[in-house]
């Protein structure tokens, strides 16, 4: 647990406190180790004097060290024999300046490769960052740089940033790349559809009758109602899409959508219970949230139509309001959960039972909501189904 509790701190701490403490111990350890060094000088000369000396002398000298007024002259006597006469002149000789310069000599090129050995990982994950961030502005997303141990708090902060980022601008490129594709994909049907029938028109298979006509005028309408729905889109995520806002009455906006997708509603057998416990204001465009509110009753029709109810409450807090839409239908699965407001994302098997929709209706609505400064979030009821909040500023 200790030592845990110590890799932790380590992990934790500063590059400023990092750096401090790697020169600070740096330079203590260099004082020590000089200080250690002249010591090790003197005592060395100390023990080679005290060897020359005879035994009598020595025992006498250790006798006198202690208490050095039982006989002074005869202390300064063994002193100035044995030692030299020098050995209490003050100041450094040049002896040891000598062994000072040699140990600074010595000294100086170890503290410069510790000292680079410390800065090293610094440099490494710097380095290595930089080649991934270069990898990445080259449009090689996904690039991860690995993270060491015992990096500073900083360093490792921007490493688990710089990978996220990328981990994240890998996801955008290849939504990116599916929406395209599935942009395309849905393009391409009612295009291809009414460029089929007008051919067949004109290579006589098909009379030129108004049937035909009208049958190539759904297709085009279908066309035109997408690229405004992405157009509408793109407006929404660019901050670009134009808002009304005023204080309007939310229930009296749903009311008014249930009126318009009431006939809808009972061909598909679904009733839509409206549960008006509170009256409610919010700060919204009304015709853009009368959209959302139509997207999550159409949602509901086309692929929660088995459970047959639709309810819709109100909630509030003292800064937001929410509208919420619950229908008892079929779950979807948790991957898919994830992506729903994914442009161009729908479960298939939903959609065999109820065939429409272009999946954009619920990436709109999240758009439209977050342009309110709001926010449209989704989840599973415990009791089957799913629960749509629309989340607004309470007017």
């Amino acid at each position: 647990m200790n030592r845990t509790r110590f890799a932790s701190k380590s992990e934790n701490s500063s590059l400023w406190n990092w750096i401090c403490r790697k020169v600070i111990s740096l330079a203590v350890g260099s004082i020590i180790l000089i200080a250690f060094c002249m010591w090790l000088r003197f005592y060395i000369d100390s023990k080679w004097h005290e060897y020359r000396m005879p035994a009598d002398v020595r025992a006498e000298l250790a006798r006198l060290v202690k208490d050095p007024e039982q006989n002074i002259n005869r202390y300064h006597a063994i002193i100035d024999r044995w030692y030299g006469v020098d050995y209490w002149t003050p100041g450094m000789g040049i002896t040891d300046w000598l062994i000072l310069a040699v140990l600074v000599l010595i000294v100086m090129p170890v503290i410069f490769t510790l000292t680079l050995r410390t800065a090293r990982p610094l440099s490494v994950q710097i380095s290595a960052l930089a080649n991934a961030a270069k990898s990445v502005a080259q449009g090689s997303f996904g690039n991860n740089v690995t993270i060491p141990e015992h990096l500073p708090l900083e360093l490792r902060s921007l490493s688990e940033s710089f990978n996220g980022m990328s981990m994240q601008l890998e996801r955008y490129e290849k939504e990116l790349k599916k929406s395209h594709v599935a942009m395309a994909h849905e393009l391409r049907s009612p295009l291809t559809a009414a460029t089929g029938r007008l051919q067949g028109m004109l290579d006589g298979v098909f009379e030129p009758n108004e049937t035909q006509l009208k049958m190539v005028m759904r297709q085009l309408k279908e066309l035109n109602r997408l690229v405004e729905d992405l157009h509408l889109l793109k407006l929404a995520d660019a901050g670009q899409l134009n808002l009304n806002i005023v204080p309007a009455g939310l229930s009296e906006i749903v009311r008014e959508k249930m009126a318009w997708i009431a006939p809808s509603a009972g061909r598909a057998g679904m009733s839509i219970q409206h549960t008006q416990n509170l009256m409610l204001s919010g700060m919204v465009d009304p015709y853009r949230i009368g959209q959302v509110f139509l997207i999550l009753m159409d949602n509901a029709l086309r692929y929660a139509a088995e459970g047959g109810v639709l309810e819709i409450s109100y909630e509030a807090t003292p800064d937001t309001v929410s509208v919420i839409f619950r229908d008892k239908g079929p779950a979807v699965p948790d991957e898919l959960l994830d992506d729903i407001f994914t442009p161009f994302v729908r479960e298939e098997v939903s959609r065999s039972r109820h065939s429409g929709g272009s999946g954009l209706g619920l990436s709109i609505a999240r758009a439209i909501c977050e342009a309110h400064g709001g926010r449209l979030e989704v989840e599973k009821h415990e009791k089957g189904g799913l629960v749509f909040r629309v989340s607004l500023r309470k007017a």
